[in-house]
């Protein structure tokens, strides 16, 4: 099974030129669902992994099943204003404004070894304010795992050059 057939992709989402590459298939497939969370951990199986950092929303799906594999605690890492208790902040700029990730403020200690985890590398700019923040909160990031990589876009170099070795399962070329 190539999990690559088993991805949807949307053309001109959410808007033209744009090929939106959709797990949501991929979750719904059960076998396919198993092994990309089998080989999302498979890198990370025997480190002292303490969180996972999953970034919303599919990032929180394959987070919790990532972090029960590798017996890990969760942080999610959300929107702003969508935490209920105290929040360190990252603000990060998209292609159209800006826009801000929290995480809650004990949701990781110092020297914690985390995670991160996401459906999609693209541009990277999500993924490196994610690193950023738990930077912030004197994590120690191990790795990022994501299923997809869209390496045109850059962001998979862009975070090696931040210190932080991504991984993912697979990838499609263009955008």
């Amino acid at each position: 099974m190539d999990l690559k057939d088993i991805i949807r992709t949307i053309p001109d989402y959410p808007k033209p030129g744009i090929q939106f590459r959709d797990v949501t298939t991929l979750l719904g497939h059960p076998r396919a669902f198993r092994r990309a969370v089998d080989e999302l951990v498979q890198p990370y199986a025997g480190q002292k992994i303490d969180k996972v950092a999953g970034i919303e929303a599919r990032g929180f799906i394959l987070g919790g099943a990532v972090a029960h594999q590798l017996s890990a605690g969760f942080i999610p890492l959300r929107k702003k204003g969508k935490l209920p208790h105290e929040v360190i902040t990252e603000s990060y700029e998209l292609e159209y404004g800006v826009d801000a990730m929290e995480m809650h403020k004990d949701a990781v200690e110092p020297g914690e070894r985390v995670l991160l985890v996401d459906d999609l590398i693209a541009t990277g700019g999500t993924a490196l304010a994610a690193c950023k923040l738990l930077r912030k909160a004197e994590a120690e990031i191990v790795g990022a795992a994501f299923i997809i990589c869209l390496p045109d876009l850059g962001g998979d170099t862009r975070l090696a050059e931040q210190g932080v070795s991504p991984s993912y399962l697979t990838w499609f070329g263009g955008h």
